[in-house]
């Protein structure tokens, strides 16, 4: 029996050939179940640390990544203030897989098609390691918050409600 080749997407070959630890996690998903708290049911004991990416756009810099915890919301004025914009707004949905290179569900800050402002919620330094997204639905990826910070040029900053 052939041994299935495992998924390299964008977000895991950035870390590998940076040469950075990771640990990845699979999980079984649907769509209606692809929420951060569908995923951290799935990946008992590790709740406060998944990590959600969220895409928004800025009235000057245009796309912006958020990267909070699963169980909080973005605070889009926070958000607004520390990315140099007047007004923040969510990324359209439609708009998510051609602006990031991503589908909803498997959104990783890692890896997108361009290295947009990346802001990631000064809460992920509490932990050592944080689980997101590792750039395709049912696929999660275990890393330090420094690492994820390294590869996307990313601020931690207070962004959650």
């Amino acid at each position: 029996m052939a041994k299935k080749k495992p998924v390299k997407t964008n977000a895991i070959r950035m870390v590998e050939q940076k040469k950075i630890a990771y640990t990845e996690h699979e999980y079984a998903w649907d769509e209606a179940h692809i929420s951060a708290s569908s995923v951290a049911a799935q990946l008992p004991g590790s709740e406060s640390r998944i990590f959600k990416t969220l895409v928004a756009v800025g009235n000057n810099t245009g796309p912006i990544v958020a990267v909070i915890p699963g169980s909080t919301e973005l605070d889009l004025k926070k958000l607004a203030k520390v990315s140099g914009n007047k007004k923040v707004e969510m990324l359209h949905l439609k708009d998510l897989e051609k602006t990031t290179g991503y589908i909803r569900g498997g959104c990783s800050p890692i890896g997108m098609k361009k290295l947009f402002p990346t802001f990631i919620e000064e809460q992920a330094k509490e932990y050592d390691q944080i689980i997101i997204s590792a750039g395709k639905r049912g696929l999660q990826m275990e890393l330090a918050p420094e690492a994820i910070a390294e590869l996307t040029n990313a601020t931690f900053v207070d962004i959650k409600i």
